[in-house]
């Protein structure tokens, strides 16, 4: 008995290799631009606008949650750079598999900001995130096109 459901077929492999392709363009295109929207003010990027920015945030998560300003300046701060390194790397396919992992973690954390503000749309919102980069992390190993490949792949 021939059983072809057991065996993926090369049209599969090429199905998974695409949805995992356009995974990886949109979370980190997505991730990119939130990383760097961070940095704008005014039709304006820099460094100082970046301070700005994220020091307002931070007083406000720590304003209306149990969130210590310290550990939201903490989290905020680094957040910008965060988004963009991983962003890059999931972008371009330097380390795949641990850049779509800790931008999940950056989510992750976004997440719980919103959750301890108790902004339930957004929480959502990055809740789709998450999952689609646990879909990524899943479809990692359909990985073709990396400029830095991880070792699994």
């Amino acid at each position: 008995m021939n059983d072809s459901s057991s065996s993926p077929t090369s049209s599969s492999r090429r199905d998974y290799t695409a949805a995992f392709i356009l995974l990886r363009l949109f979370l980190g295109l997505r991730t990119l631009l939130a990383g760097l929207e961070k940095f704008e003010a005014n039709k304006s990027f820099s460094f100082s606008n970046y301070g700005e920015n994220m020091n307002r945030i931070a007083s406000g998560i720590s304003s209306y949650s149990l969130i210590p300003l310290w550990a939201a300046k903490s989290f905020a701060l680094s957040l910008g750079f965060l988004l963009v390194t991983f962003g890059a790397g999931i972008l371009l396919g330097i380390k795949t598999r641990m850049s779509l992992f800790f931008g999940g973690l950056v989510y992750v954390g976004l997440a719980f900001g919103l959750m301890a503000v108790q902004e339930g749309d957004g929480v959502a919102w990055l809740g789709m995130q998450v999952l689609m980069f646990s879909v990524a992390l899943t479809l990692v190993r359909h990985n073709r096109f990396a400029l830095w490949a991880d070792q699994n792949d």
